[in-house]
């Protein structure tokens, strides 16, 4: 993001707290690559912000889950009057970031494209696409359509009015994805080439749509084309022994699907790799409790809840059997 928006001639000071990523840039520009690649795009990265630093229009939020709060509450005060703190994170995390520091000035912007640090500064764009922006209120003011202007610098960038019906639709999808390809250890082509994972998905991705629902969310197509309450399996596509003609459509949607981002990786996976906490209490946890308040069960997420715990604390690892297993203990 920050090197797109300094190549269209942004005002962007970008902060790391690792120190191998800012000496990278530092020596080499961002190097990019992949879809929409810019090359190398010259630039600086901070460990900590300049000391002479005039307010900004917007704090762009790019951390892990887990660490967002904290992150959005240390910067909060380097806003202009009017400001917003951009919130990327996968999750509900504008509902958190809004207790911190004010619903007024928090946008919420639902990723719908993928990339990866291959190295300290070299950056490859796994998908193309943009965002959809959005205040929890459902506003569309001069702020965030000032926001949306910006963004189209990364790809193509929408406003909504219904922030929190785009950010449970995403969460549907990240629940299954992030969770399925953290157990499993590998990109999303390879695990929806597998039927029973795209099973599992679906299970996942039906027990998120049905707390929406008893949320009272009214759930947006991602990236206006796919479609949560017709993916929800229905109780008969549940019990069906032989499939269904539903059943048939909903499987091959999401294989097409895994073939569009075949090279789309979890960032919970890499998030374990690098030491750090995963943010599956964020995603898939986020649903078990909230599914909880309405005493409705949530097995399969529960399941891929434990599971990424035990991956990340050693007891188990990453591997398609073990999501083998999962699928087995949940039938």
């Amino acid at each position: 993001m920050s090197a797109s928006l300094l190549h269209q001639g942004a005002d962007v000071v970008p902060l790391t707290r690792n120190g191998l990523v800012a000496d990278a840039v530092e020596a080499d520009g961002f190097i990019t690559r992949g879809e929409s690649s810019l090359g190398v795009v010259r630039g600086k990265v901070y460990g900590s912000l300049p000391k002479k630093v005039e307010p900004f229009d917007y704090v762009i939020l790019a951390t892990q889950p887990p660490e967002v709060e904290d992150a959005a509450e240390q910067h909060a005060g380097h806003l202009r009057e009017g400001g917003a703190m951009v919130v990327l994170q996968n999750g509900l995390c504008e509902l958190r970031v809004a207790d911190r520091i004010g619903a007024h000035r928090v946008i919420g912007a639902v990723v719908a494209w993928g990339a990866s640090m291959i190295e300290p500064g070299v950056f490859e764009r796994t998908s193309a696409g943009g965002f959809t922006v959005g205040r929890l209120d459902g506003t569309v003011d001069p702020v965030l359509a000032d926001l949306a202007l910006h963004l189209e610098a990364v790809g193509p960038t929408e406003t909504t009015q219904n922030l929190l019906g785009a950010r449970w639709s995403k969460l549907a999808i990240n629940c299954a994805i992030s969770a399925l390809g953290t157990v499993a250890g590998d990109r999303l082509g390879v695990l929806m080439r597998r039927r029973f994972v795209r099973r599992l998905a679906l299970e996942v991705m039906s027990e998120v749509t049905a707390v929406a629902h008893a949320e009272g969310i009214a759930l947006e197509k991602v990236s206006g084309t796919l479609d949560l309450d017709w993916l929800e399996l229905t109780e008969a596509e549940r019990k069906a022994k032989l499939g269904s003609a539903g059943l048939l459509a909903k499987h091959s949607l999401l294989l097409a699907v895994g073939t569009r981002y075949r090279r789309l990786r979890s960032s919970m996976l890499r998030a374990i790799e690098r030491g750090r906490p995963p943010a599956v209490d964020f995603l898939n946890g986020e649903v078990v409790a909230r599914g909880e308040r309405h005493g409705m069960a949530t097995p399969i997420n529960a399941a891929l809840q434990r599971e990424v715990h035990a991956i990340a604390a050693g007891k188990r690892r990453s591997s398609m059997e073990t999501l083998e297993r999962i699928f087995r203990e949940t039938r």
